[in-house]
């Protein structure tokens, strides 16, 4: 899969008179491009263009004499910076992507601004949820999965069956507003994927791991996504408590019974942790809770989940189903190290 929509960051002085040469002529000789000004008001000190494309794609472009560059970057001076979903011009080829987080801040937030306006322009459904629509901006706005990720949570209510898209965006909305993992926005919003092949199973588990962090973050846990353990793997999160004690959470959310071989909705659960527990849980000997997130169940097949309360083959274990009113139900195995009373409800 590409990556989620960076900037590329060139070095070198540039004018007008550069830009329409080297990006604008060649966009417009391979695409057809129109370069117009941007939207909003570039930063301080830059100047900027806009391209947008005969195909639909776009790109920005804003450059200045006098920048402080990237972080990570040697140096600053008189440089330019390129964003966009669309062809890079040859120019630009041997440029260093960085991450948004990564440019200096007026250019990002101009960035935002210009592809949050087309965003919610092209899909007006987006706009009263701001945060969601920020948070997921790089792959909402990426070159291959700007379709697949819009579908996603335009016709598939991010996951949740039986709910509409509306319920499902405020339940996603609620909880990427507290900001808890703004600092994280570019690896989490990147596991949704950029592929231009729809790929509803791996984006419903995406949205696992932010259920857990909801959970987590209900019950007062500071939280820290991607550790990585001396098994050479990663965990999916770290949960602090202020006094300094910590556990690590692994997720895992098994598909639907109804979109899968099995008809069984607890062969369904213990099929998917099988293949946790056979692999990096195993290899890392103990010490990870365990949270099986069955959000993806139709009523009848949560139903049995709960009535049967199917052990999964490791321990300890949360599993558990949210819903877009915010009322989750689980069930545990083992001794949880973890106090959830507050986040969710036992049956």
């Amino acid at each position: 899969m590409a990556r989620p929509l960076r900037f590329r960051y060139a070095p070198g002085s540039w004018t007008r008179a550069r830009v329409e040469s080297d990006i604008y002529r060649p966009l417009d000789s391979n695409l057809g491009a129109t370069m117009d000004g941007p939207w909003f008001k570039p930063p301080s000190g830059y100047e900027a263009v806009r391209f947008d494309m005969d195909d639909g794609s776009l790109a920005l472009f804003c450059w200045t004499d006098d920048d402080e560059g990237p972080e990570g970057a040697d140096g600053g001076g008189p440089a330019a910076y390129w964003l966009g979903n669309t062809e890079t011009p040859s120019s630009l080829w041997r440029t260093d992507k960085y991450a948004f987080e990564a440019a200096p801040y007026p250019v990002r937030r101009w960035a935002e601004k210009e592809l949050l306006a087309g965003l919610h322009e092209e899909e007006p459904w987006l706009a009263d949820y701001p945060h969601v629509s920020w948070y997921f901006l790089t792959v909402f706005c990426s070159k291959d999965g700007a379709g697949t990720t819009r579908r996603f949570f335009r016709d598939h209510a991010s996951g949740f069956p039986d709910a509409t898209r509306d319920d499902a965006l405020a339940f996603y909305e609620e909880f990427l507003s507290t900001g808890v993992l703004d600092d994280y926005r570019e690896e989490m919003a990147g596991k949704l994927g950029t592929s231009e092949y729809f790929d509803e199973t791996r984006m419903t588990a995406t949205m696992g791991e932010f259920d857990v962090a909801r959970l987590l973050t209900l019950a007062d846990y500071d939280i820290v996504p991607e550790i990585e353990v001396t098994t050479d793997h990663v965990i999916d999160y770290r949960a602090e408590r202020p006094d300094g004690t910590s556990t690590l959470v692994e997720v895992t959310r098994p598909v639907a019974p109804n979109r899968r071989s099995t008809s069984n909705p607890a062969a369904a659960v213990r099929d998917t942790v099988e293949t946790k527990t056979s692999g990096q849980l195993e290899a890392h000997g103990g010490g990870i809770t365990l949270f099986v997130d069955c959000s993806s169940f139709p009523d009848d097949d949560w139903a049995a989940v709960r009535g049967e309360r199917p052990d999964v083959g490791h321990r300890p274990a949360v599993v558990f189903r949210s819903r877009p009113d915010g009322r989750t139900e689980a069930y545990s195995k083992g001794s949880v190290p973890l106090e959830l009373d507050d986040a969710l409800e036992w049956v």
